[in-house]
């Protein structure tokens, strides 16, 4: 007998420790993975990097708290840092948090009102665009990082052609220890997988394996040790006092400002639609086969946005590059969650020093290897190969986000969808068949305003003289629009010396009494 997914369930605290065995190396595991990249997308996002920690620390242990995932794994995602540099630059940074606790807010929402099948009314060829557009930005982003070019680096990622444009002064501000340490961690990418056959090395990310060779070339740099600014500078607390100094919180005065909401409105629908595709993807990859509540996920992440945005941390989602570090690593409860968020806690406050010896440049690879992943070549051969149907929406919708912005650019592209699927909904709905001056026209799918020309025309078309039948036995719905071009032309046919039969039901022939004809 085949054994069914199980939707989960609280989990009691015996139940959370129960396999503690796995959940702590796990959770070492996702640790490694999610610190170089909580500092890197902060980074791509123009915000102090202690307010990715801060969002990897609240994901890690108020998400993790709420949410009902066993094995997804929260934090700032790569998929955000276009709004949050274009908004941070627009807005500045405090009022940039007055949008992620409304956002919060708003995510809270929608789980309240059940409303996780939110990502199933947006086309997959969109959705995939949007994210490689995101990868596309984070690569131009990264470009002047990754030669040295910080101290002045002021170009957003407002669109793809600024941020190339403002990338160019780099090429006359190149730092030869910053191209070192860049083209040392893409090395180090290119045999990592050799590496981790070695004792000890499975376990361990690329990322942070780049973030310490990228320390040690810096130390060791001919001459002296690399400039300050062109190096990680978190803030150092020596109590707690300087812990609560640090934080920022938002600015309550912008409220009234309408570019805060529509902020908020972009990250809570970004954030909410990245969070439900990861949430599927990470129940697919469940040994167990756990199928986790997707209004519970918007609830959990809906809080956690609003504690970030308090706190003066980033906007976050479930990721799919931590939650599949933690199945791969024998995570089974969210105790391994959990443990990644403490050890973040922990590395905020203790760690800082060691952190600040890891080049700018170090973190630019990691964070072009993520662009790159976002947009490989093999998706777009993919949806080449898939037809104009996907590819055009897709190549539409990645080119749109990078000249303009990523919501404005998403819903150009869900419009191409859409015009695609009218395409396809209309195409093939009128059959028409002929036996000498008989003639059949049968619906074969739902008619709505959608066909009204293509029906216009076949009835246009149709010999002086003909006997007409219109069937739609095999059409579940007709509306107003289609029932009313019928009556018209049935009004109208004797003038041609049409002869129309229509086998009508009663509902039908109610509704219709109710129609008025436009003239």
């Amino acid at each position: 007998m085949t054994k069914l997914p199980s939707v989960t369930t609280p989990v009691s605290a015996s139940g959370l420790f129960s396999s503690l065995n796995r959940d702590v190396p796990a959770g070492v595991v996702v640790f490694l993975v999610a610190l170089p990249l909580c500092l890197g997308i902060a980074q791509a996002s123009g915000a102090p990097l202690l307010s990715g920690l801060i969002a990897g620390v609240v994901g890690g242990l108020v998400v993790t708290a709420v949410s009902r995932s066993a094995l997804s794994v929260s934090g700032p995602a790569a998929g955000l840092t276009a709004v949050v540099a274009v908004s941070i630059s627009t807005l500045g940074f405090r009022a940039f948090l007055l949008a992620l606790v409304i956002a919060g807010v708003l995510q809270l929402l929608l789980g309240v009102l059940r409303l996780g099948s939110i990502a199933h009314y947006f086309p997959s060829a969109v959705i995939k665009g949007m994210l490689a557009a995101i990868g596309v930005l984070i690569i131009l982003k990264q470009l002047p990082h990754a030669v040295g070019y910080d101290n002045d680096w002021q170009g957003d990622m407002e669109t793809g052609g600024r941020a190339l444009l403002d990338s160019i002064p780099a090429l006359n501000a190149i730092t030869p220890a910053a191209v070192a340490v860049t083209i040392a961690c893409f090395g180090l990418y290119a045999v990592w997988g050799r590496v981790q056959k070695l004792p000890g090395m499975k376990f361990i990310p690329a990322a942070m394996g780049a973030a310490v060779l990228g320390a040690v070339v810096a130390l060791l740099w001919p001459g002296s040790p690399m400039a300050a600014e062109h190096m990680v500078a978190l803030p150092i607390f020596s109590s707690p006092a300087d812990v609560w100094a640090a934080i920022v919180t938002p600015d309550w005065s912008a409220v009234s400002d309408g570019r805060v909401w529509s902020t908020a409105l972009t990250i809570c629908v970004v954030a909410s639609i990245e969070t439900l595709l990861c949430l599927e993807a990470v129940d697919r990859l469940d040994p167990e086969r756990r199928i986790s509540p997707p209004n519970r996920e918007l609830v959990a992440q809906g809080v956690g946005n609003l504690v970030s945005g308090l706190i003066g941390g980033l906007p976050m989602t479930s990721v799919i590059v931590r939650s599949s570090a933690n199945v791969q690593a024998g995570g089974r409860t969210r105790m391994a969650a959990m443990v990644h968020g403490g050890l973040l806690l922990v590395s905020v406050l203790f760690l800082a020093v060691l952190f600040n010896r890891v080049p700018l440049a170090a973190l630019a690879v990691v964070l072009l290897v993520v662009g790159a992943k976002l947009t490989p070549l093999s998706l777009w051969k993919n949806m080449w190969r898939a037809g104009a149907t996907q590819f055009v929406p897709f190549a539409v919708t990645v080119v749109a986000v990078v000249a303009t912005d990523l919501l404005k650019g998403t819903l150009i592209g869900l419009v191409v969808g859409l015009v695609f699927a009218i395409r396809r909904q209309q195409q093939n709905a009128i059959e028409q068949s002929a036996d000498g001056r008989s003639i059949t026209i049968r619906f074969t799918k739902d008619m709505t305003f959608l066909q009204k020309a293509a029906l216009k025309d076949t009835l246009r078309q149709l010999p002086d003289g003909a006997t007409v039948t219109i069937d739609r036995s095999v059409c579940d719905f007709v509306d107003d629009d289609i029932d009313e071009l019928l009556m018209e032309f049935g009004q109208t046919s004797s003038a041609r010396r049409i002869v129309v039969h229509e086998t009508l039901t009663d509902e039908v022939r109610a509704r219709r009494a109710l129609l008025v004809p436009a003239h």
